[in-house]
């Protein structure tokens, strides 16, 4: 963060400033919500959460020499600077709005129900040929992480890209008016918080609350293979950029699957085209790369770059994160789940030689069709000539009941009740060769089983 003073932290978030007046034309070093995480001359935003409220730790950072912090109530013989606010997590947005208006760069907003973390690597790597480049650490995409993301910018940066996650009406509409993106991707609309959102079209109306918010003239990227999003045919008076297996400014022809190496594929760009390898399995993969493509061209990147900056993508942990250990391999997708993800890694798995072994466990927020759902996943892994099934939750139940129920299949299913019954199932039936994708949800914390396969 650069160039922000208390003074006009205090004016953008209507507080009130406590302290001596020579200092509110100070700059703030940073801006944390963590106590451990503050900075010496930096701004500290204390969040009341369930846990634990922020708040208690404001003497501590004074005493640790942070310039200031926020407070929603008044302060007594504070040790430094406080803005008095009547939300710290409205505040947070507000002051993060601001700066990213304050900022002269390139802005990339990506959503979606699917793929959004893995499309926003794809096109941080291809933009990386040309820019310098920001982007969303993890997974930090909701109203507190895609501020502090926002705050990490500096005038060395060029562009930015923006992960923006949503569970309800309205979230996007806040999150729109942080980022004002200058580019918009959606990826698709699948069956992500039906609990809240009810229907794939209440998925479609929460995610394209986002183009009330787009920068001047923005542009929207859209995947033309989606049924929901093929419906649209304006944004602001200007039509979508669409990219598409085979058809849209961006698609893909050849394609070969490389087994967990990859896949090889012919990129066709605006009349130019050249076979790429995305070092990632998966072909849900192409989509990341066409979409990375129509970014890049709209920044205007040359085909070249763009193609290198495919090839050159890296994983992260948790997403399709391969990990080689004693002879085994562990396809790592265990940040988060949903049918159609589910479907994609087990697609992923089918691929690997060997034995091929799927530890899942339940998928959140699917409302009313949630048992159904996960039967269909157990049946869809049966069908795939997967070996192994092991489930672990309430719901993954329907999976092991729907894989055994499948014509034809020869799978062999195990529940287990919890992650350390399944923990110390797995030295029994793991072997050298064998490839194993771990899959769930983030509440279920199939990372633990992802840390003990890996000592």
């Amino acid at each position: 963060m650069e160039h922000m003073t208390l003074e006009m932290i205090t004016a953008c978030c209507n507080g009130i400033y406590f302290g001596e007046e020579a200092q509110k034309n100070t700059e703030v070093t940073g801006i944390a919500i963590d106590s451990r995480k503050v900075k010496k001359g930096g701004l500290f935003i204390p969040i009341r959460g369930e846990r634990a409220d922020g708040h208690n730790f404001i003497p501590d950072v004074m005493k640790a020499g942070v310039l200031a912090c926020l407070s929603e109530k008044r302060l007594e013989e504070p040790a430094g600077p406080y803005i008095l606010v009547e939300s710290s997590k409205k505040a947070l947005r507000q002051i993060a709005a601001y700066y990213r208006q304050c900022l002269d760069i390139k802005v990339v907003g990506i959503t979606g129900s699917v793929g959004k973390t893995s499309t926003k690597e794809m096109i941080a790597s291809v933009l990386k040929e040309k820019f310098n480049v920001h982007k969303t650490a993890g997974n930090f995409n909701n109203e507190i992480g895609l501020p502090l993301t926002i705050f990490d910018i500096t005038k060395e940066h060029e562009a930015a890209v923006l992960e923006m996650g949503i569970s309800d009406f309205g979230e996007m509409h806040r999150l729109g008016e942080i980022a004002k993106p200058d580019i918009c991707v959606i990826t698709n609309i699948g069956q992500c918080h039906l609990e809240n959102l009810g229907t794939r079209d209440g998925i479609l109306k929460a995610k394209t609350e986002i183009f009330s918010h787009l920068h001047g003239k923005g542009i929207v990227i859209l995947n033309a293979d989606d049924d929901k999003l093929a419906q649209i045919r304006e944004v602001g008076g200007r039509q979508p950029v669409w990219y598409g297996k085979h058809k849209g400014e961006a698609y893909a022809t050849e394609i070969e699957p490389l087994g967990m190496e990859g896949i090889r594929m012919r990129l066709h760009l605006k009349g130019e085209s050249k076979t790429v390898t995305i070092p990632i399995a998966g072909e849900h993969n192409i989509y990341n790369a066409l979409a990375a493509a129509c970014v890049g061209d709209v920044c205007g990147m040359s085909f070249e770059d763009i193609c290198r900056g495919i090839e050159h993508v890296e994983t992260i942990s948790g997403r399709s994160n391969l990990i080689q250990k004693n002879g085994v391999t562990i396809l790592d997708d265990c940040y988060n789940a949903n049918p159609v993800s589910m479907r994609a890694s087990i697609d992923v798995l089918s691929q690997a030689s060997g034995r091929k072994i799927a530890i899942l466990g339940d998928m959140g927020e699917l409302g009313k069709e949630e048992r159904s759902l996960h039967a269909e996943i157990g049946a869809y892994a049966a069908k795939k000539n997967i070996d192994i099934l092991l489930c672990v939750g309430e719901l993954s139940k329907e999976m092991v009941q729907a894989a055994q129920n499948t014509r034809n299949s020869h799978m062999y299913t195990v529940h287990f009740d919890t992650k350390e019954d399944l923990l110390s199932y797995l030295p029994l039936v793991i072997k050298k060769g064998d490839t194993l994708l771990v899959k769930a949800s983030h509440f279920m914390q199939f990372s633990k089983i992802v840390e003990a396969l890996s000592e």
